[in-house]
């Protein structure tokens, strides 16, 4: 027989050779399958924090509609706005909705939950255990928005408190995160990516803000 027979034939035997086939097919498949198992696992956890971070954010609202301000500069009391010359002053005690100058406009004022702050730290209390590990007071924010149909002139200040969640991520175990990551523009390296986790917020008008501590 010929070199090149030989050389052909062999050529030939190679490519009929199945052995090890069938463990390429399997890791190829397990890879499959744990990806799927773990991305699972992964947006389970994610709507898990989601769901009670949801709730967390309801109780904390009504906590912070009912304590000091957590942000600098909130007033205590409805002012008296601008009286347009040759109008007499409004009296102290008229709502606020009787006139767009009766009561002053402070407009919104926000922040970012700081450690310290009473408010603060009592909403960061209800609120963390629901999130993920790597979240902070800092990914609370409070506003205080002033509405002319709440309160009265002279009376307690009376805004619509909104307490919000964000800018915060969350940690995948698997690389979830980098296919997602990388399907909008975004190139991220392997296993333990992050992702952004939803933002969320609720408002409730203040209830006078009454200096309560234990309400």
């Amino acid at each position: 027989m010929t070199l090149r027979a030989r050389i052909s034939r062999a050529v030939g035997r190679f490519g009929r050779d199945e052995d090890g086939a069938t463990l390429v097919e399997f890791a190829i498949v397990l890879s499959l399958f744990l990806l799927i198992f773990f991305g699972l696992i992964d947006f389970g956890r994610m709507a898990f924090h989601y769901v009670v971070a949801e709730r967390g954010m309801y109780v904390a609202a009504r906590v912070a509609a009912v304590r000091p301000p957590a942000c600098p500069g909130v007033p205590e009391s409805n002012q008296r706005g601008p009286t347009p010359n040759n109008e007499t002053p409004p009296r102290f005690g008229t709502s606020c909705n009787a006139g767009a100058t009766v009561c002053t406009n402070p407009g919104t004022i926000s922040c970012d939950g700081t450690a310290g702050n009473s408010t603060a730290d009592e909403v960061w209390t209800i609120v963390q255990g629901t999130l993920p590990n790597d979240a902070t007071i800092a990914n609370l924010r409070f506003s205080y928005t002033y509405d002319g149909n709440l309160g009265f002139l002279g009376g307690p200040y009376v805004p619509v408190v909104t307490v919000e969640l964000q800018n915060l991520n969350f940690q995948f175990v698997s690389p979830l995160a980098a296919l997602v990551g990388l399907a909008g523009g975004a190139a991220s390296p392997g296993l333990g990516d992050d992702i952004a986790f939803p933002s969320m917020s609720v408002s409730l008008p203040a209830e006078d803000l009454a200096m309560g501590t234990n309400g």
